[in-house]
């Protein structure tokens, strides 16, 4: 991944690679809340951190390699000024772009309205900006929080 392009240097980033299985996401949210707890990130928008990031990474352990299973490569960090959380979920499983995927129609009821998408919905309200990417036979899903 190039980060040069989003202010960000290489040893600024801190990555972890894990079994894309949902009993691993404690463990992603603690290194994602050491990196963001160490740069002073203020309560309300770690919670909305943690949120996206539960979101993306179980989607990754339930859909990209089902029915078998893989590892997710997740990259953080923070740099600039204001400062800026930068985090991106690799994965090696089936293509798949959640951005494409229509936004749901919120002024429906729960009853009328089609299962899905909601929260892919929820991480691009609450991130500054979501990106995809299919690079290198990798899915690459990167969300960015100002600080």
């Amino acid at each position: 991944m190039n980060y040069s392009d989003r202010g960000l240097r290489k040893d600024n980033m801190k990555n972890i690679t894990i079994e894309a299985k949902t009993d691993n996401l404690p463990e992603v949210l603690s290194f994602v809340d050491e990196i963001l707890e160490a740069n002073d990130c203020p309560m309300k928008t770690q919670m909305q951190i943690d949120i996206a990031v539960e979101e993306i990474y179980v989607n990754i352990a339930n859909y990209a390699y089902s029915p078998g299973s893989g590892s997710a490569e997740i990259e953080a960090g923070v740099s600039g000024e204001p400062p800026e959380f930068v985090i991106s979920f690799a994965d090696r499983g089936t293509p798949y772009n959640p951005l494409k995927k229509a936004d749901p129609d919120v002024t429906l009821s729960l009853e009328e309205r089609p299962i899905g998408g909601l929260g892919i919905f929820m991480v691009k309200k609450s991130m500054d900006k979501v990106e995809y990417e299919y690079k290198d036979g990798q899915n690459i899903l990167t969300i960015h929080k100002t600080l």
